[in-house]
């Protein structure tokens, strides 16, 4: 059976309600899940049945009625991340209700209970027992039970006790596990959950490590999987839209013989990786997702800053990585690495004897993964560095061939590292500034000996006497929500000395147009944006993954396209 879609509903009002269950409806859900917590008061005490529900029983009744999808009513107790702390009575009064076919002509598909309250009411535990047992004696009442656990915390230490008590219970039709997802490693725990239990199981992650769970659904089998109508009404952390989820991971084309690609990273949220990847693998019809991979790290690990020794972002990217390749059913084919694991990869792949490209070992960082799976162990995982080629190729499509071209590079990080090493290669001359001189000093003595150019380090007061014929801000300034994010890289209005048809390259890509390219279009020099060089890197990624072509100049009007419409 095919996992379904089911869109959340928080009630607040029974006419919106009902018209974001038709858009759920024509948006390709399945479901809908009434989420009646806060229109489910509790004010009254009494359970002597139908006559005794107040005025929100009536418009309980009445969305299930009107509702053009098969619905889930769940009334969420507070104590498992929901809104009702009302009487309990009252709330599984109204169960017993809906599970008798009290008041409703079209019952509810499904409701939600949680374990824990299911076990403490031996009236629901008979009545529903009935209605599986004995539909015939309730007027062919069709309601079933999703028997639920949650924590909104983290991984309960009794989880595997309880979910086996869950699954005992002969009434109950779907299990649901939801906790906080600590890691990827918990999605992948929740992902085997429903071939483990061999019943229809619902088994999601919470919060950003839990969206693997989310997406992956249906190739490992999941009942169904919850997306959002709209970012603003999510009903837990790390819950997609329908919108992302149909559009953006293709939900529906995945099956368990889909290979998984990712983004690896901290944070990955708002990577724009998965929109034009996956739009890529629909382009060429390939049997493929691409989904955001989360691994965290420490905080100087983040700033790029501090050494790897004992570093415990390592050891999580490395434990974290090898639980993922080796994980037989996920079929993890390759990822994208983006910071602050660049470095990581590198050191992680020298560890295990991976193979490394020229680029990836004279920069010390690889931003790809790719992983053969029909090829020896020995020789199944490489890692590649397309961010190097790819800056080169955008500069030499305007600059034209390096050789004595003289081009200064702003920073001294990873990125600056990939530039000097790809540009120093092609026969061009360096000139690395950085606030700090002797991180730049660094840089050009570990790159001195892989290169045919020349690379020196500068300060950075000597910036504005500059003569270079190519200026590259490989630092974050000017990069939306950074610190820096108003911030021009460099004192253009002052660097005299430089040519009038100086190139300015901005590797930052999100704004397209940074203060610093602003700043050289008003002074009459050409750009280059940060797109091309992100586009250009993904389409390599894409070929050593597939032995296919990128659509050509898809993922670059994606980016475009994404960013215009913002």
């Amino acid at each position: 059976m095919p996992t379904l879609i089911c869109v959340p509903i928080l009630i607040h009002d029974p006419e919106a309600a009902l018209a974001d269950a038709t858009a759920a409806r024509n948006a390709g859900a399945d479901a809908v899940e009434l989420r009646i917590d806060e229109l489910f008061t509790g004010t009254s005490t009494s359970n002597n049945g139908p006559d005794s529900f107040s005025l929100e029983s009536a418009l309980i009744h009445r969305l299930i009625e009107e509702c053009p999808l098969p619905c889930i009513v769940t009334c969420r107790s507070a104590a498992e991340g929901g809104h009702y702390d009302g009487d309990e009575m009252h709330r599984i009064s109204m169960y017993e209700g809906l599970v008798m076919g009290q008041g409703v002509t079209h019952p509810p598909r499904y409701i939600d209970l949680e374990y824990a309250a299911y076990t403490a009411s031996a009236n629901i535990k008979q009545k529903i027992n009935l209605a599986v047992n004995h539909p015939e004696q309730l007027r062919d009442v069709r309601t079933s039970l999703i028997l639920s656990l949650h924590d909104f915390t983290g991984r309960p230490q009794d989880l595997m006790r309880r979910i086996l008590a869950m699954k005992s219970e002969p009434a109950a039709a779907v299990l649901k596990i939801a906790y906080r997802a600590r890691s990827l490693r918990d999605s992948l725990e929740l992902l085997d959950l429903p071939a483990a239990l061999e019943k229809p199981t619902i088994a999601l992650g919470i919060g950003e490590f839990g969206l693997l769970s989310r997406i992956l659904a249906p190739k490992f089998g999941g009942f169904l999987t919850f997306a959002a109508l709209r970012p603003t009404t999510t009903t837990a952390p790390g819950q997609p839209t329908l919108r992302d989820l149909l559009n953006i991971y293709r939900f529906r084309s995945i099956k368990p013989t889909t290979r998984i690609y990712g983004i690896v990273g901290w944070p990955v949220t708002h990577s724009l990786s998965p929109l034009v990847h996956n739009a890529g693998f629909e382009a060429i019809g390939w049997n493929g997702v691409y989904v955001p991979l989360p691994i965290a790290a420490n905080e100087n690990a983040a700033a790029g800053v501090g050494g790897d020794e004992g570093d415990t972002s390592y050891i999580s990217f490395k434990a974290t990585m090898l639980e993922l390749i080796e994980h037989e059913r996920l079929d993890l084919c390759g990822c994208s690495i983006t910071l602050p694991h660049k470095e990581h990869a590198a050191r992680c792949a020298i560890e295990h004897g991976w193979e490394l490209d020229a680029a990836a070992t004279a920069i010390g960082a690889a931003n790809t993964l790719i992983i053969d799976r029909d090829a020896s162990p020995a020789k199944r995982i490489r890692l590649i560095n397309t961010d190097a080629p790819a800056l080169a190729a955008c500069i030499e499509a305007q600059a034209g061939p390096l050789e004595a071209k003289r081009i200064a590079i702003l920073g001294a990080g990873g990125v600056a590292r990939a530039a000097a090493y790809a540009l120093a290669s092609r026969g061009g001359t360096i000139i690395i500034y950085n606030r700090t001189l002797d991180r730049a000093q660094r840089l050009a003595a570990d790159l001195a000996d892989k290169v045919s150019g020349k690379i020196v380090a500068a300060t950075w007061d000597l910036l504005s006497k500059s003569c270079c014929d190519i200026l590259i801000n490989c630092s974050p300034r000017g990069m939306k929500n950074s610190p820096d994010e108003s911030a021009i890289a460099a004192p253009l209005a002052d660097m005299t000395a430089c040519p009038r048809d100086m190139i300015v390259m901005d590797t930052v890509y999100n704004p397209i147009q940074t203060p610093l390219l602003q700043e050289a279009t008003r002074l009459g020099f050409r750009t280059i944006d940060g797109v091309g060089m992100f586009a250009r890197q993904a389409e390599m990624q894409f070929e050593a993954w597939t032995s296919l072509p990128a659509p050509p100049g898809l993922f670059e009007k994606l980016v475009r396209e994404k960013f215009a419409a913002e």
